[in-house]
């Protein structure tokens, strides 16, 4: 086990700190939210906490939500530099041959990764889906083997991926609770909002093939915040959505499984957000990537990187409380060696109150630290014995 350092940073004032058992309490008054639904969980985005929940462990098919896991391993590609927006991402025989939603892409067409996330946000493709896990792992297998390590190191337990659409298949299903901790870790690239919450768009545009895309996800256009994430629908499944919404710098996750129609699925995610946004307040922290401290490195091409926050840090509070004291310590490995990762974990900040922690985030590294050559070492070491002799 590696070592860490301590160090408290500061404490501040917050209107309306709540701990998370008196949110539980309330989510009992309230289990009459939803209705209609197979299952359902509403969570604030930063802190996690849920807000209201209904059978929100069941396993389930999840249809084309699946997405949100393809797509947040593709915005994880890009935020580490393995793929870039405008790469033109290449069709095989088998990405073409996907049935169900689709962009029509056909045998060696060729998109650029924009334009496919685009097609896999709005139009729900599946053959944008596949063309995208073979560029990323080789294969949709190989993808697929990515989700589910990533389903694991996020602690899903209710979650097994049997490929990259959602298109029916025996022994693949997800829950309502995985689902929303899945899009939360998906919403933590702020650019993916850009996409799902996007209305309507074209593909192939300058061409005899313009392909118009419509997002399946109405609220998008009718409910004032709400900015993706993701439908999904079969004749097992049932209507499902799981949708994310902002206002007054707080964001939510509702999500829905087995709905009988769209309209009931829109209605149930509605009562959701309205509930959300009538009860509880969140204080923005920290953004993502914001610098809390800096860690040593050995035998690093540097000798230090900063420690950068992981994710969004809020503390939400149920309105009209009053103001509480709030503690926030920070924690940073020791004794780290080259090479480093960026969005490598070098640390944990957390949030205390009455000594209780509140909330605990990963610090992680912002950029990588190459292992230094052995000229670099030498300089290094020549220059500590010269020191040492003055």
């Amino acid at each position: 086990m590696k070592r860490f350092v301590s160090f408290i940073v500061t404490s501040f004032l917050l209107t309306c700190l709540w701990s998370p058992s008196a949110f539980a309490a309330e989510e009992k008054k309230n289990t009459d939210i939803v209705s209609n639904v197979k299952s359902a969980i509403l969570i604030e985005r930063d802190t996690g906490t849920v807000l209201y929940e209904k059978n929100s462990n069941e396993e389930l098919p999840p249809a084309s939500m699946t997405k949100i896991m393809t797509m947040l391993l593709i915005m994880e590609a890009l935020d580490q530099g393995k793929l870039k927006w405008d790469e033109k991402i290449r069709t095989s025989e088998y990405a073409a041959s996907m049935g169900g939603s689709q962009i029509f892409l056909e045998p060696g067409e060729e998109m650029t990764t924009k334009e496919m996330l685009r097609g896999i946000a709005i139009g729900s493709g599946n053959d944008a889906s596949v063309a995208m896990a073979e560029r990323i792992a080789g294969s949709e297998e190989a993808f697929v083997d990515m989700m589910n390590d990533k389903a694991q190191k996020l602690g899903l337990k209710h979650t097994v991926f049997k490929n990259t659409t959602g298109l029916p298949v025996s022994g693949h299903y997800s829950s309502a609770s995985d689902m929303a901790v899945m899009s939360k870790e998906l919403l933590k690239y702020e650019d993916i909002t850009k996409f799902t919450g996007m209305y309507e768009a074209y593909l192939r545009e300058n061409t005899d093939k313009k392909f118009w895309l419509v997002n399946t996800n109405k609220l998008v256009r009718f409910y004032p915040g709400v900015d993706g994430l993701k439908t999904g629908f079969t004749a097992e499944a049932k209507y499902c959505l799981t949708a994310t919404a902002q206002k007054n710098g707080m964001r939510v996750i509702a999500v829905v499984f087995g709905s009988p129609t769209s309209k009931e699925r829109n209605a149930q995610v509605t009562k959701m957000l309205n509930y959300a946004f009538a009860q509880y307040q969140t204080h923005p922290m920290f953004k993502r990537n914001q610098t809390i401290g800096q860690v040593k490195i050995s035998k690093g091409n540097e000798k230090s990187l900063e420690a950068v926050t992981s994710e969004p840090l809020s503390l939400l509070t149920k309105k009209g409380e009053k103001t509480e004291d709030v503690k926030q310590k920070m924690f940073l490995k020791k004794n780290l060696n080259a090479p480093i990762t960026k969005g490598e974990q070098v640390g944990t900040i957390k949030l205390i109150k009455a000594g209780k922690v509140i909330l605990e985030s990963p610090l992680v590294a912002g950029k990588d630290v190459k292992k230094a050559g052995w000229w670099t070492l030498y300089k290094r070491s020549f220059g500590m014995f010269t020191k040492a002799g003055k």
